[in-house]
């Protein structure tokens, strides 16, 4: 799902201008936020072989995961000051069905014509990181501010 985001080339400049020691209290702010997200994320992840939860990983920069089925994104498109978490790789292609669950269908391939009877959704990756948006988003506003004064009193 993507968005727009009105006025990117304006804020990018404002967070440019921003001095090293606020982006490296913001950078810090989004990292805890994202440690918290993929840690909760990964211990309610189900669990049989334990590839599925080794496969949510938090990329810098807004890079997305080759193979990656689920990703949610957080910055504002400032390489320094993103962070993009996923779930899904080249080995396993099937967080979404894990997350939504499937209908039931009729199978193709090898079983051809058997009846599915579906997969009853298990949501791991989207709860936590709407759970914990609003903390994360509160720490990182605290920590801007904070440094903001900090530079300012200076």
């Amino acid at each position: 799902m993507a968005t727009k985001l009105h006025g990117r080339q304006r804020l990018l400049a404002k967070m440019a201008a921003l001095p090293a020691e606020v982006r490296s209290a913001i950078k810090q702010a989004l990292a805890e936020g994202a440690d918290e997200i993929t840690d909760m994320q990964k211990r309610i992840a189900p669990v049989k072989t334990g590839d599925l939860r080794n496969s949510i990983v938090q990329t810098w920069g807004g890079a997305r995961v080759r193979y990656s089925s689920l990703s949610a994104t957080a910055g504002a498109g400032d390489p320094d000051l993103t962070v993009r978490i996923s779930a899904g790789n080249s080995k396993v292609r099937y967080a979404h069905l894990i997350e939504f669950g499937t209908a039931p269908h009729i199978n193709g391939g090898k079983f051809a014509g058997s009846q599915h009877p579906g997969t009853k959704a298990q949501p791991f990756f989207y709860p936590p990181y709407r759970a914990l948006r609003k903390r994360v988003k509160s720490r990182i506003t605290r920590a801007t501010t904070k440094a903001a004064k900090k530079v300012a009193g200076q």
